[in-house]
């Protein structure tokens, strides 16, 4: 089984779809070995403090780090992103992970140049990934893409827009 690593933000984007059927978090956990640095934990337990739709996704993820597992893992003082993402690259790197999800779109470049082997995914991607693996059908990686873009405020966003059209297509 394919090891993912994500960060908070990628997680956030998949709880906000969770009451979804199917739902994407719980594809992704069952394709993929999901590990999470122990901040990313305690950034989603400070983002599930929120009433908001941040909040419950953060907590409909907490719900299910059964499903999760956890590694501590040393932070790369000049990293010049926030901890969640420097332990989720440090993360993946040390891990040799297939696959770090991220949705830290302002900062992508940045992600990605920091990673050695693994490859880069933002929650579109994985996405997209999900349905030509026939994990999940066009059309419900379009109502999950919508829901999520709706919540996360990417309506304006060029890459989010693109990853719809492509679902679209399917």
């Amino acid at each position: 089984m394919a090891r993912l690593v994500a960060d908070t933000s990628g997680l956030v984007s998949l709880g906000i779809a969770t009451g979804d059927d199917p739902d994407p978090l719980s594809t992704c956990a069952e394709r993929y070995e999901v590990v999470v640095p122990t901040v990313v934990v305690e950034e989603l337990r400070e983002t599930a403090s929120y009433d908001d739709a941040h909040g419950r996704a953060a907590t409909a993820v907490l719900d299910r780090t059964g499903a999760i597992s956890t590694r501590s893992v040393e932070l790369d003082a000049e990293f010049p992103l926030d901890d969640g993402e420097n332990a989720a690259v440090a993360l993946a790197n040390d891990l040799n992970a297939a696959l770090l999800l991220c949705d830290e779109f302002t900062q992508l470049g940045l992600v990605h140049a920091s990673l050695a082997d693994t490859r880069l995914v933002t929650t579109p991607t994985l996405l997209s990934v999900l349905v030509r693996t026939d994990a999940l059908s066009a059309g419900d990686a379009r109502v999950a893409l919508i829901s999520i873009g709706d919540a996360r405020s990417w309506d304006a966003n060029a890459y989010v827009q693109r990853a719809r059209s492509l679902l679209e297509g399917d």
